[in-house]
Formats: structure tokens, C-alpha cells, sequence
């Protein structure tokens, strides 16, 4: 499998987990949503909010690769998020802006051609410090980093009742 076909196949994955888990986040009170469970970003939205803006930010990053990916412009219009805690609490509103960078990581991952990973990005952390690193590890952590945090907001929804059933990425991949 190719990098392309890895980043299309781990955005389509992407998607539909997010769909799921906020279909079963929506289904609990909003105070089972907010509490503080003792999970590394406390509750299940602190965890979802952190999605979201882990993947805000890594996006404004793939933003400035010099394929100047077209489906990146809204990410480019973005303001940069100010932290990585956001708890406004509205459940509904962090998922209209899920299915909003679903579909643009959806669409840049099919934009995505191969020589595009052979680049080493440059950019700043969130201190303001300067990395370089291989733009190829940087979408494996990209997706990498979304699917440990899912699973982390998973076993939330497990301990609030909620059976999430497979979430296997086995499920999305094709048969030879």
C-alpha cells in the first residue's frame, strides 16, 4: 500500500469513527459529557475537543507544504488555535466543526500525490519552538494521534454504558 492509498484509507477511517463516537457521545446528558473522569483531557468532550484541535493545528501545519494543497485554503483561512484546551462545552457545535475537518482531511487526502511525502516540513510547536521532520511521519502521527485519542474516548463511552461495538480499522480495509 502506498502513502497515498494509507492516508486516503486512514482519513475514510478517520470519518467514520468520528461519526460513530459523536452519534453515541449525543445520546448522553450533557453532564455525563462534561465530567471529569479522570481521563488524560478529563472528560469525553475535553478528549473530542482535543481531536479536533490536534488536528486544527497539524493541518495549518501540512498547510504550508509547497504543494500548496487547494483543499487546505479553509484551514489557511483558519485562525490558529490558541491552546489545546478548549472547553466551550457545546457537544453539537465541536461536531459540526468534526465534519467540517473530516471533510477537508478527506478531500487532501485524495489530493495527496506520492512525491509529496519525499518533503521535510518545517514548522513551530505550539511553544513556539522550530521543528523539521519527514512529511511522511508526520501524516502517520497525524492519524496516529487521532486513533489513540479515539480510543481514549472509546473506553469513556464504555464507562458511561455506551457499547461502541468494532472500531477496528480492519473494518475499512479492502479485500485482496
Amino acid at each position: 500500500m502506498s502513502m497515498c492509498e494509507h492516508a486516503r484509507l486512514m482519513a475514510q477511517y478517520n470519518e467514520w469513527m468520528n461519526t460513530r463516537l459523536y452519534g453515541a457521545a449525543l445520546t448522553l446528558p450533557a453532564d455525563a459529557v462534561l465530567a471529569d473522569k479522570g481521563a488524560f483531557f478529563g472528560s469525553l468532550y475535553g478528549t473530542l475537543s482535543h481531536i479536533v484541535l490536534g488536528d486544527t493545528i497539524w493541518l495549518k501545519r501540512f498547510s504550508m507544504h509547497p504543494a500548496a494543497h487547494a483543499s487546505l485554503d479553509p484551514v489557511r483561512a483558519m485562525a490558529a488555535p490558541a491552546s489545546y484546551d478548549e472547553r466551550e462545552g457545546n457537544l453539537e457545535a465541536l461536531r459540526e466543526r468534526r465534519i467540517a475537518l473530516d471533510k477537508i482531511i478527506g478531500e487532501w487526502a485524495a489530493e495527496l500525490a506520492q512525491a509529496d511525502f519525499g518533503h521535510v516540513l518545517k514548522y513551530n510547536n505550539v511553544k513556539g519552538m522550530p521543528f523539521s521532520r519527514p512529511f511522511s511521519g508526520l501524516v502517520t502521527h497525524f492519524f496516529n494521534h487521532q486513533t489513540h485519542h479515539r480510543g481514549q474516548a472509546t473506553a469513556l463511552l464504555s464507562q458511561a454504558g455506551v457499547d461502541m461495538g468494532t472500531t477496528d480499522l480492519l473494518m475499512l480495509v479492502p479485500e485482496a
